[in-house]
This record gives structure tokens, sequence and C-alpha cells, in this order.
């Protein structure tokens, strides 16, 4: 911990749990965050489901626990260079995905469009809700009991109306402060981490190809250079080779442009990062253009490809099929849904019914998701 740079987050300055524990003997409390994240039932459901390519469509395209991994990874090394808390980092990109739905972006939107009676649905605040309510491991309390610091680095973004729901993990976005500096490197690392390993997946799934992809000026710039060097590379080893050059240019431009603005920002606590009137951590303009356009770009030519279109397509429509089901009818449910969802429309009304039914079925895998359609609406699957 000495050498912590003095804003980065401390954790003889953290605000605490929700319930109070022993300090653990052989872990900071940020490593038992960490340790409780890995351990839950959410993280370890990721591993089936989708990032962009639904998992049974080939087994080497990435998951959303891959890719929690990758992002953890990058957030490492940059917390590392910037002397912030390297643990508590990589805590916040371990569970920032761990309230995702089903099918990606897809299954987020369909779900949301079901709840916008009740409150409406976003994977972030699903994510806090996981961590604060819906684990259960522990006989004293619901959910991981998280610091507030990994909990608040969770909440990429929420609204004002939310926000006020929240109590302290919402404070910063009703004063408009910034989050820790922990929190504003995951954003990046997992913007870092997605943006590279969607090319990897679109290249692998033949929606793209290097033809293409040369028009990107970063893919441009790597690829001219590692065939310079390495003229008879092709195929998977130049396609890497790129990437890992495209990464090292991101994650090295964040890390020095993001210690020039701590310098000249002169901030000398953690306190002091939220009450800046601007995020520290970010790309210098050039970088920041260049990651644009390879997002531009994959959103042209590989999330709006008609094969993932057709995924998505199929998704929305088995999430709300889902939705519509349960909600109407609680006893489809298994047991113990029905019950949580009888409870919370006892004190709630409808919005406790829906809001229990979106948990259920959040908290799905692709594949069970698929299966629990089929088990519904096609007789000939067993129930």
């Amino acid at each position: 911990m000495s050498r912590l740079a003095a804003y980065a987050a401390h954790e003889d300055q953290s605000r605490g749990r929700r319930f109070a524990e022993p300090k653990p003997a052989y872990r900071s409390e940020y490593q038992r965050d960490r340790d409780r994240i890995v351990h839950s039932t959410a993280f370890r459901r990721l591993v089936y489901k989708t990032q962009v390519f639904v998992n049974h469509e080939g087994d080497l395209y990435r998951t959303r626990l891959t890719h929690s991994l990758e992002v953890a990874q990058i957030a490492r090394t940059i917390a590392r260079a910037l002397h912030l808390n390297e643990v508590l980092a990589e805590a916040i990109c371990l569970a920032h995905d761990l309230g995702h739905t089903p099918f990606g972006h897809a299954g987020q939107d369909a779900l949301n469009e079901c709840m916008q009676e009740f409150g409406g649905f976003e994977h972030n605040l699903q994510s806090l809700r996981v961590v604060d309510e819906l684990e259960e491991h522990y006989a004293e309390f619901d959910g991981l009991n998280l610091s507030f610091e990994c909990r608040e680095g969770i909440l990429k973004h929420c609204s004002h109306h939310n926000a006020l729901k929240l109590g302290e993990v919402g404070e910063r976005f009703i004063k408009r402060q910034q989050p820790g500096l922990e929190a504003q490197l995951a954003n990046f690392a997992d913007e870092i981490a997605y943006n590279n390993h969607d090319v990897d997946d679109g290249i692998r799934a033949g929606l793209i190809t290097l033809e293409q992809l040369i028009e990107v000026p970063l893919f441009r710039e790597f690829h001219a250079e590692v065939r310079a060097r390495y003229p008879a590379l092709a195929g998977r080893r130049l396609v890497y080779e790129v990437l890992r050059r495209m990464i090292n240019r991101l994650v090295t431009d964040l890390i020095d442009s993001s210690a020039a603005r701590l310098r000249s920002s002169a901030v000398a606590s953690a306190a002091e990062v939220r009450t800046h009137g601007s995020a520290l951590i970010g790309f210098s303009g050039t970088v920041r253009e260049q990651n644009l356009e390879l997002k531009t770009f994959l959103r042209e030519h590989v999330y709006k490809h008609y094969k993932v279109r057709r995924m998505t397509s199929k998704a929305r429509r088995v999430v709300s099929a889902l939705f519509d089901a349960f909600f109407k009818d609680l006893g489809l449910m298994p047991e113990e849904h029905a019950a949580t969802a009888a409870r919370l429309e006892a004190t709630q009304g409808p919005a406790g019914r829906a809001r229990a039914v979106a948990d259920y079925i959040a908290g799905m895998t692709d594949r069970y998701a698929i299966l629990e359609h089929r088990r519904l609406f096609d007789p000939g699957e067993r129930t």
C-alpha cells in the first residue's frame, strides 16, 4: 500500500461495507471483494452469456466471463503504472457485467422494453442489485456485502431518478461528482478490451475481412508495421500481432495521458478526484479519435451485420416471450422464483412482481434461456 499515490483508493479511507464485518486476517478488504465476486454464482454464469456471439455458435468466441477477465488484466496494468489500487480496479472489472442478461445487449434492450412500466432495466443497476441483494451465500446478509468503493465503481452510469433510490452509492450522480480513479480506468479497460476482441471475433466469424479493417487508421498502421517486419506472416498470427500492438497503443496512451492530467490537476486525494471538474483518466485527443474510428467501424460492420442482427432478433423474441409468460403466470417459474415474485408483489405491487421476473430472466445463461423458451412453448420438449 505504500506505493499507492495519494489520489488512489486507500483502504484506511474506505467508506466501508453496508454490514460491518471483522477485518480479514491475511487479505486486504479489496481482495475480499474480488474473491467474493469470483466465487459468486453470477460470475460463474458469465461463461455462458453472450458477448457478441451466442455461446453455442462457437467455442472460441468471447463470453462475458472471458471478456471480464480481459478487462481486469488491462485494468491491473493501468492501475499499477499509475500507482492506483490495483486490486480494487480488478474487483470492479470482474463485477461490472454480473447483471448482464443472456444474449448481450439484445437481451438487455428486450428486458428494458418489458420493464418500461415498472422502472425499466439497466445492466449496471442489475449488477449492483446482484452484489447487494440477489447473491445468496452468507448467513447474516443478502448479497456479497462489498465495499462502498467497489459497489460505486460497478455503477458506471445512473439516472438522477434511480440514483435517488440508491442511498450513498448514488450520491455522486446527484452531486454530479466524478467516480474514483479505479472506477474511471475500469471504464476505459472495458472499452479497450471489447473493441479489440470484437475485431478478433468478427474476423473469426467471417463477418469482416482484413481488407475492410485496413480502412481503419489504427488497424492500418499496425498491419503495415507487422507486414513490414514479418512479410510471410498470415492468418491468426498476423491478426494477433496487429491486435496486440493496437491494445498496447491504447493502454500506453491512456497511462501517459492520464498521468499528465493527474500532474496538471494537482489533486492530492481521492476526495479531490471526486470534486474535480472532469474525469482525469482518458486518452489523448489523437488516440481518442483513433479509438472512435474503430468503434464506428465495428458498429457498422459487425454489430449491424445481418447474421448478428438475426441472432439479435431471435434473442429479443425469446426474452420478451419469457417475460410475458412468467409475468402473467408466476406458477410457470421455479418455486423459489415464484415465491420471491409473490413476496415482492405483496409489498411493491405489480412493479415488485415484474422485478422478480426480470431478476430470474437476467440471471439466465444463453442456453438456459433457450431451454426455458422451449419448455414453455414447444409441446415436444420435456418440462
